[in-house]
């Protein structure tokens, strides 16, 4: 693998990175003057034209439906992205944008920990990384790194090279973008802060002094590590950026005071402190739009465990004082500093007390104890840890089997966190015997079956050095000096192709937790907790590590898949899965719909009373008169049920099939095995792997259709421009007022022109993919005065009403054609990869509802679940000339369309004739449960016209209104 192929246009990428550029759009643009004019910043004033940036943030939180009041003062811009859908590669993006449409050349990357700091390195250094962007920008980032420094004893010390060089670089070095890159750490040294003999611009001894007076753009990465109460945020402002874009998963909190629903009585809650925020991409929309892979939780059983406890009593600094419990007897151990737990159960084995003071005592494992904290001591049973062990290594073979086996292969990766290194690193060491061991049984077992040529000479290969299918990385590595030890944390930390090539062995990695926030593989499929963390960090930063979704051997990204992320935990987390969910819908600010909810929460009421047309006491009387809840607001027979019927729109939570257990059954339906057989070659049809094809004879052709485009669309493209208004004030029945006088001589806005004109053709032909003398032949034949348009918002427009207008306009102006791009049709959702249909799936792709109701024999599904009653009564309706009948799975069937967008049919029918002869049949209900009529909008109907050209007369396509009156 030569490196990452990074895609150019994800849509959750670039509506972060337009959101935030549209923040500044229209804001006076000011350029640097004096001495040192060409190494400061262009500066975008955020208070002229007066109220433009607190209009900007309004229209887009409005857009992006987010609930949050913009704050005029605050130069801070709030970016929401949850771990593992690009957050690096967004604000990179974000860089890059900011320098093409203002000039800015200076940004400062802020990031809290070491491990951040080497990944941003990684990422931004790579040459996939460089040569995506300058494809696309023409320019390059010089990376300036802050790093502590150490100067001999008559070694006159100076400011940061890494300083110096970011303030010193002109922006006549026009290629590039000039970023220092700088850690937590570092931003409170007295590095950065000292007087130094040497000064920058003749004027600045210090250095952030000196970053001060370039007007840098500053962004912050991880922004909950960065409290604005603290020293690190204190020294932040002495570098005086003109605006600070955060990104995080997670940001800051405040204490903010509510009024309770039901008690009238003011509470204090915990909220998030947003400054400004502008996009948000939630824990629950990653995992259910399929922007990461789902989780399936395996939790190692051990009863004997269940019955001990192990609890820190207390410590005085030098003793810690221990009680251990088994089967309701007690026992009291005191230990000191180095000590072994083994004294207090035997199977706390390697476990020392490695520092203690008078509030906490500090475990070998780096676990930290207050008193009155509990550990399990059976958890760090060798017997235990055996056994998940050989399940991870089993389970990893098995995914490696399927990924490896595929015609585009994927490298899977295993990850284990342990926390006794010895039994890793030494030659004899516990676990690395008993890994090898396993990998040696499970290699010999599969080389017993038939295996594709690849996959067999790929196991033959680990047979001969299984020591080379693993590597660790541990904090102490750093001291030693040993070769080996040396390319393995090169390959884990800075060489993920490495890795990932199909020339190597190496799969299984270790470590000590040390691989936390600022390191992932996207190719991690599992990972496996041998021992405790040390610490009750979140659960979602947990997984973090293997979220990401996976690339093939070419190093693109694998989409338009379901992939899981298998987590392996012992018995003491026998609620994971549980925490993992709920933290995911906390964070979103979500309300699972298939949870059992007692009782109607204030969220629930603030929900519903800000999605529908209803106040807080008519919802509740409405509920009450319905007998639905009691005075308490607990759910009465039926009230969460009318709730999820009435007002599904608040229930927005992760899908059940995204974060599972993999002991427990999950919901599911059953297939009728029996009825696919009439739908399969339907469904096969439906599967096959197309791509969309505009047909014109020639480029003249595509040119006229992009001229009449144009020339219909003119009117639409509004001019970005100043206009003004003159307002008199006096005094009217002793009140001040203020009259705008408007002139009718003098009511046209004048346009602001914000690009060349040959910028302008290059962006827009890249924007609707058109070669660029085209786009110019075009516009000259339409006669449109595009003077009056060169800014990026008629780009935006463009690009959004071109797509409108291909689609809208296929079929009747231009013909298009679905070309078959591979004859692999299966796996399906229905299917398994050799085309045999499932014994089940998953019944939230089927719908979120569920009756115990009898189905009709003719239904491919056993069970009846469904998304409304009116579905409802569709799915129990017995048609007597249909043979089969589905629901199709959700997200399993996307058509092209032209403009690029896709059509997902809903409901698929094989009807039998009189004669005897089955046809395969769509009937595409638009179902719409509300009374009355409507006609059927204009892109609806060229969906279904474009299914009609996918089929080609193989399939008959039938639209039907309905409403909940037919």
């Amino acid at each position: 693998m030569k490196g990452f192929n990074f895609e150019k246009n994800l849509a959750h990428q670039m509506q972060a990175v337009n959101s935030t550029i549209a923040v500044f759009e229209g804001l006076e643009l000011l350029k640097a003057e004096g001495l040192y004019k060409n190494h400061i910043n262009p500066t975008i004033d955020k208070f002229l034209p007066f109220a433009k940036y607190v209009d900007n943030i309004k229209k887009i939180q409005h857009d992006n439906q987010i609930d949050e009041t913009p704050k005029k003062d605050s130069n801070i811009i709030d970016i929401m992205m949850e771990t593992g859908t690009g957050k690096t590669y967004t604000y990179t993006k974000t860089i890059f944008e900011l320098n093409k449409h203002f000039g800015i050349f200076k940004f400062i990357v802020v990031v809290p920990t070491l491990s951040i700091k080497a990944g941003t390195i990684n990422f931004l250094k790579s040459e996939s990384a460089k040569q995506h962007f300058n494809e696309q920008y023409g320019k390059k980032i010089e990376l300036h790194i802050v790093s502590s420094q150490k100067s001999g004893k008559n070694q006159r010390a100076s400011m940061p090279s890494a300083v110096k060089n970011f303030v010193d670089a002109s922006r006549h070095e026009k290629s590039k973008i000039q970023v220092l890159l700088i850690n937590a750490g570092m931003i409170n040294s007295e590095s950065m802060t000292k007087q130094y003999d040497k000064r920058l611009f003749d004027k600045y001894a210090a250095a952030f002094a000196a970053i001060s007076a370039v007007q840098a753009f500053m962004i912050i990465d991880e922004p909950h590590k960065f409290v604005q109460s603290n020293k690190t945020w204190a020294n932040i402002k002495q570098m005086n950026p003109q605006f600070i874009l955060r990104y995080g998963a997670t940001f800051p909190e405040k204490e903010e005071k509510t009024r309770n629903a039901l008690t009238k009585k003011l509470e204090k809650r915990r909220v998030k402190d947003y400054r400004n925020l502008v996009y948000t991409l939630t824990a629950v929309d990653s995992f259910n739009k399929n922007l990461v892979k789902g989780i399936t939780a395996h939790i190692t059983e051990f009863e004997e465990g269940k019955n001990a406890l192990v609890r820190l009593v207390g410590t005085d600094g030098k003793l810690a004082s221990f009680e251990l419990v088994t089967n309701n007897n007690k026992k009291n151990i005191r230990l000191a500093r180095k000590e072994s737990l083994e004294q207090v159960h035997s199977e706390m084995t390697d476990l020392v007390i490695e520092k203690l003071n008078k509030t906490t005592v500090v475990l070998s494992n780096g676990l930290e104890l207050k008193r009155g904290d509990k550990l399990n001591p059976y958890a760090y049973a060798q017997t235990l840890q055996e056994e998940m062990l050989r399940k991870v290594v089993q389970q990893h073979f098995k995914i490696e089997c399927e990924l490896l086996t595929r015609a585009v292969k994927i490298k899977p990766i295993t990850l284990f966190f342990i926390d006794n290194i010895a039994e890793y690193r030494n030659k004899n060491g516990y676990f690395k015997l008993k890994l090898e061991q396993f990998i040696k049984a499970e290699v010999e077992e599969l080389l017993k079956t038939k295996q594709p040529d690849f996959y067999r000479s790929f196991l033959e290969k680990t047979l001969t050095d299984i020591s080379q299918t693993h590597a660790g990385y541990f904090s102490k590595d750093n001291t030693g000096k040993d070769d080996k030890i040396e390319q393995e944390i090169k390959e884990i930390l800075h060489d993920k192709q490495a890795m990932l090539d199909l020339n190597n062995t190496r799969r299984f990695v270790f470590s000590k937790w040390t691989l936390r926030e600022g390191w992932d593989n996207p190719n991690v499929f599992q990972i496996c907790k041998l021992r405790s963390s040390g610490s009750e960090i979140s659960k979602l930063q947990e997984v973090g590590r293997g979220l990401r979704l996976p690339v093939n051997e070419y190093g693109n990204r694998v989409k338009n898949e379901e992939f899981q992320l298998h987590y392996f935990v012992d018995f003491t987390e026998n609620d994971f899965v549980g925490k993992l969910v709920k933290e995911i819908n906390d964070k979103s600010g979500a309300i699972s719909i298939e949870e059992k909810h007692e009782k109607l929460t204030d969220e629930m009421i603030k929900k519903i009373c800000e999605t529908y047309p209803i106040t807080e006491d008519i919802l509740l009387k409405l509920l009450d008169d319905k007998n639905l809840i009691n005075r308490s607001n607990e759910f009465k027979e039926n009230g969460l049920e009318y709730i999820k019927e009435e007002y599904k729109l608040i229930f927005e939570g992760v899908n059940s099939n995204k974060v599972r257990n993999a002991t427990n059954k999950k919901k599911t339906v059953s297939i009728n095995k029996g009825k696919y057989k009439d739908l399969k070659a339907l469904w096969e049809k439906l599967n096959e792997k197309v791509i969309l094809e505009y047909k014109f004879e020639n480029e003249e052709a595509f040119q006229q259709l992009f001229t009449d485009f144009l020339k219909e669309e003119e009117p639409n493209f509004v001019e970005a421009g100043i206009k003004t208004t003159t307002s008199k004030f006096g005094v009217i029945d002793k009140k001040m007022t203020a009259q705008a006088e408007i002139s009718l001589l003098d009511n046209d806005i004048k346009p602001i022109v914000t690009m060349k004109y040959s910028d302008f053709l290059q962006d827009l032909a890249n924007a609707l993919y058109i070669n660029m003398n085209t786009v110019h032949q075009a516009i000259i034949a339409s006669g449109i005065d595009i003077n009056s348009y060169l800014n990026t918002s008629t780009i935006r427009i463009m690009k959004q009403r071109f797509n409108d207008f291909l689609m809208h306009n296929a079929i009747d102006k231009f013909s298009i054609a679905y070309q078959k791009v591979s004859n692999s049709i299966h796996p399906t959702k229905l299917t398994d990869k050799k085309g045999n249909v499932l014994e089940d799936i998953a019944a939230s792709d089927i719908g979120v509802l569920f009756s115990d109701e009898k189905v009709n024999d003719k239904c491919l599904f056993e069970d009846l679940y469904y998304d409304s009653e009116l579905e409802k009564e569709n799915i129990k309706a017995n048609l007597k000339e249909v043979v089969v009948f589905t629901k199709i799975p959700k997200n399993s069937i996307k058509i092209p369309v032209a403009g690029g967008r896709s059509y997902s049919p809903d409901f698929a029918y094989v009807v039998e004739f009189e004669n005897g002869e089955k046809e395969l049949h769509f009937i595409v209900i638009e179902t719409k449960n509300v009374v009355g009529d409507g006609s059927l909008r204009k892109e609806e109907l060229q969906k279904i016209r474009h299914a009609e050209q996918f089929f080609k007369g193989e399939v008959k396509i039938t639209f039907r209104k309905q409403f909940s009156n037919n």
